[in-house]
């Protein structure tokens, strides 16, 4: 479903356009447009306002055999718990919404609840946010913190020297879930973790955590899910202090900049999970309307700068909501979700995927695929090779869980209010 044109998609449901109705589907889009995680919002809404051009110009969404125009109606969830509880309300009550957009996590903690009331068809990029309590609320794109084994299992195979980590993670719903995987992942990769430094979001002192994560000699800096500020500056602080290991860390946000400050010869030592889709690996693929290399060329023409790790991902749950809501031959929120959950198996962002879940949310709502581990080649981010995540999680489940509950994150603890809980291994919090 997810990959095929618009003209099958019409094909499959049985019926051809035979009419034109104005009024819009609305998709609310609920993220954060302000402060720190801005990063992680509008990019998004470009790709998804990008989308929603490009398929109104091609005749929207089919429903019945009539046309219909889909809107994107944004609200910044980064304000307050308040504003972000009321704007859930007026994209649902007001506007209709038939799916919201979202980020994940703490910026959606304060409607969720409001939200799953309502049988809203939620989508998140943090599976994290995922459990019993959350029927509606679905994963289908980032498999946020998980795909990231894959990252630090190509660095063990290929670099098999490398032994000692250490890792900093910021105290908050994205970064402790990525923290718990990485360190997973780490310890079946056979590394020893020699130092990991937890941050307050807030604090932005990236060269007091680069230098307490030095003291104990790495081979290896990870930066876990930082935010892409961030990122880019305990990059910069491990440059200045000299560093000459591997890098890892789940995104590299305008990288051109990253190596412009930092050099190409330690940047080609980085290791991340987000291609550019002029990749050469996605040339024969075809998620979107059009293909990877024409939306991404659509895109950096259209938004110059902005692109990013999250710039394809709400388009690309879009595609597949459109394909679901074509088959099922209506946008309501429950027979969309059925339609995409039917067989329990559906087109992947990055080829088939399968929806799963329970053993660690307690709910088979993240659809989990394959997953690209990303390289600087001559400048360029390329993919080096696609991992499967459900391998990795059917061999090392047991480890992934162990951490995932030292650091209160699996939904058991999530439900019980624990957010953060202490370790007995070496870590230090700034």
């Amino acid at each position: 479903m997810g990959s095929a044109s618009f003209a099958l998609r019409l094909a499959a449901a049985g019926s051809l356009p035979r009419g034109r109705d104005t009024a819009p589907v609305r998709i609310g889009f609920l993220a954060p447009l302000s402060g720190p995680e801005s990063g992680w919002g509008r990019p998004g809404l470009a790709g998804a306002e990008l989308w929603a051009e490009e398929m109104n110009d091609h005749g929207g969404l089919t429903l019945g055999g009539r046309t219909r125009p889909i809107e994107i109606v944004a609200r910044d969830s980064a304000l307050s718990p308040e504003t972000t509880f009321e704007a859930a309300r007026e994209l649902i009550e007001l506007r209709r919404a038939r799916l919201i957009l979202t980020l994940g996590g703490d910026t959606l903690a304060p409607a969720l609840p409001w939200l799953m009331a309502r049988r809203a068809l939620v989508a998140t990029l943090l599976p994290s946010d995922l459990g019993p309590d959350t029927p509606s609320l679905i994963a289908p794109a980032e498999l946020h913190p998980l795909f990231n084994v894959t990252g630090v299992e190509w660095l063990a195979r290929n670099r098999p020297a490398l032994k000692r980590v250490a890792l900093c993670a910021q105290t908050d719903s994205l970064g402790l879930p990525s923290l718990a995987v990485y360190r997973a992942a780490f310890e079946v990769a056979g590394f020893t973790r020699l130092r990991e430094i937890r941050y307050a979001p807030d604090n932005h002192d990236a060269d007091g955590i680069v230098a307490a994560m030095l003291q104990d000699d790495p081979e290896v800096l990870c930066w876990c899910s930082s935010a892409p500020p961030m990122i880019a500056a305990l990059t910069e602080a491990a440059h200045a202090r000299g560093f000459r290991g591997e890098v890892i860390a789940c995104t590299a946000d305008d990288y051109p900049k990253m190596i412009a400050r930092t050099s190409a010869g330690f940047m080609a030592r980085y290791t991340f999970q987000f291609p550019d889709f002029d990749d050469p690996m996605l040339a024969d693929t075809a998620f979107f309307f059009r293909n990877p290399r024409s939306f991404f060329d659509s895109y950096t023409r259209r938004f110059p700068g902005l692109w990013s790790a999250v710039s394809w991902e709400y388009a690309s749950i879009l595609d597949l909501w459109h394909g679901a809501a074509e088959v099922a031959g209506s946008a309501d929120p429950v027979r969309v979700l059925s339609a995409m959950q039917r067989g329990q198996k559906m087109p992947h962002i990055f080829g088939p995927a399968e929806w799963w879940g329970a053993e660690l949310y307690g709910i088979d709502n993240a659809l989990v695929g394959d997953w690209p581990v990303v390289r600087l080649r001559e400048g360029r981010a390329r993919i080096a090779e696609f991992g499967s995540v459900l391998g990795w999680l059917g061999r090392h489940h047991g480890v992934l869980m162990r951490h995932m509950a030292e650091l209160g994150q699996s939904w058991q603890h999530r439900a019980r209010g624990k957010i953060a809980a202490q370790s007995s291994s070496p870590s230090r919090i700034f």
